[in-house]
């Protein structure tokens, strides 16, 4: 049976060293700060475990056990598909606002195991460390993180120039048992809530930078590790009515530091190899493979904040008006654009091997439009929403005054909710478009797969400008030239593909 909720708490209260307002927490699954996430991430797992879900949430692995979909190696559209289903599911659970839920990284490392042969084609791959840490992963169903960019410092200046030499994680020694780390990274997004953290580096790495060059997966309690918690948007909020997401949903980034952590070796799956340090991203579906599963969620929170608009439109009355119809009907394209983009990549998936995945042209594609998609859709909703979500009571308290709660009433009016249903929406809605919690949203999706000119890149690489090389070529006919004007000429140019 795949592992329960109350499994993924038992398992976080293992000593990790944990840091916050300036106290060390001993056990996150039991402090206000995190408590609530922790419960939201073990509904994932129990959900997953429900027999009632098991067949649409799980796999038979070839061990003969259950294991969740997001480690499942798709070989057809179909198998494809219901993996998607199933994400579809958990993300759900979340409205879209956890990023880094456990099937993210998940979506990594399946895509490595997926590619082994691009380890072994490196002298410092470690293709059996992959493989099996991949199995171990999945048969425990573990909440694995991941840590893939270096702090900013100094970004005039490469990794190892003066002033970032000792910023960045790197391998500070090593032995017979494994290599030891020591140094920083970010952005533990859900870090602090999981149960090991994948550390690497995404970037392309200089000939001279072996000792930033290494993959290895390390458990979140690891002696020497310490996580530096920003802010708790969860502890700051009053209630689940005042803050609905924030409250619940908060998966919380961190800086981590790496005070000369012994990692074994059966767990390092790069050592100083840049040139497979970025080909275990982009030489495996690896880097698609991951991005695929975050536009799957993004759908999920399209959808979810495409229902907020309308909600909104009909709770003030402007639902009728053409200019907001015409707003909404916008809005609904949007959501049907991602939608399609997710299908798409599905339909016009490739053979990876054994493997069936999804197109890298149509993810990376996605994910260009996607950064600049999400800002419009919260500008939208702050318009459709106008002064409702400032004209809102300070928190749930004030209705159990009943001259206050008297005095609410007369003030929050709605022709289709009652006053305490309108809070309620428009708690939701700045929580979702306004609050120090949706601006983090805000910032994260248009940042998380990377600044634009990488997903632009990205774009760039993956896409076929042969077949559009062709196509242009082949309306440039010399036939359509006078002869005159080709007597004595070179020969036509092709355009580069």
């Amino acid at each position: 049976m795949p592992k329960s909720g109350e499994d993924h708490i038992r398992s976080v209260n293992d000593g990790r060293c944990v840091y916050i307002n300036g106290d060390r927490v001993t056990n996150i699954a039991e402090h206000s700060a995190f408590q609530n996430a922790v419960r939201s991430v073990a509904r994932l797992y129990d959900f997953q475990a429900d027999p009632a879900n098991l067949d649409r949430m799980t796999f038979e692995t070839p061990t003969g056990q259950r294991a969740s979909r997001a480690w499942q190696l798709p070989k057809s559209y179909r198998e494809l598909v219901e993996r998607r289903e199933a994400l579809v599911s958990w993300a759900q659970l979340h409205q879209g606002f956890m990023g880094r839920s456990p099937d993210h990284v998940a979506s990594t490392l399946a895509a490595m195991s997926m590619g082994l042969d691009v380890f072994e084609r490196h002298t410092g791959g470690r293709p059996l460390a992959v493989r099996d840490y991949y199995a171990y992963a999945r048969d425990n169903d573990l909440y694995v993180s991941y840590v893939i960019i270096d702090p900013q410092g100094d970004r005039s200046k490469g990794t190892s120039a003066d002033g970032n030499a000792d910023l960045a994680v790197s391998i500070c020694d090593e032995d017979a048992e494994g290599i030891t780390v020591r140094g920083s990274k970010m952005l533990g997004t859900g870090a602090v809530l999981s149960n090991e953290v994948l550390v690497t580096t995404l970037r392309p790495l200089g000939p001279t930078e072996e000792k930033y060059a290494f993959t290895a997966a390390v458990p979140i309690n690891a002696k020497g590790l310490k996580l530096l918690s920003r802010r708790s948007y969860e502890q700051a909020a009053p209630s689940v009515f005042d803050n609905p997401l924030a409250s619940q949903f908060d998966e919380n980034d961190a800086v981590l530091y790496f005070d000369e952590v012994k990692i074994p070796w059966e767990r390092v799956f790069v050592h100083r190899d840049p040139a497979c340090q970025l080909a275990q991203w982009h030489n495996t579906p690896a880097h698609s493979y991951q991005n695929y599963q975050a536009e799957i969620r993004l759908l999920v929170k399209m959808r979810f904040l495409v229902g907020l608009a309308r909600k909104i439109t009909e709770t003030i009355g402007t639902i009728n008006y053409p200019s907001v119809r015409e707003t909404l009907g916008e809005l609904a394209s949007q959501v049907g654009m991602i939608e399609a983009f997710v299908y798409g990549m599905e339909a016009k998936g490739w053979q990876y091997g054994e493997y069936y995945l999804p197109d890298p042209n149509l993810v990376y594609a996605a994910q260009v439009q996607s950064q600049t998609l999400y800002p419009k859709v919260i500008h939208t909703l702050r318009e459709l929403s106008g002064g409702g979500v400032l004209m809102l009571p300070s928190s749930l308290a004030d209705f159990h005054d009943p001259e206050i709660a008297n005095v609410i009433r007369k003030t929050q009016v709605s022709p289709v909710l009652s006053s305490e249903e309108r809070v309620q929406l428009f708690k939701l809605a700045w929580d979702a478009i306004g609050s120090e919690f949706a601006s983090r949203h805000t910032q994260y999706e248009m940042f998380y797969s990377g600044p634009r000119t990488v997903t632009t890149g990205m774009a760039f690489r993956c896409f076929d400008w042969k077949q559009t090389a062709d196509a242009v070529n082949g309306a440039l006919s010399p036939d359509a030239l006078p002869a005159s004007l080709l007597a004595g000429q070179p020969a036509r140019l092709a355009l580069v593909g």
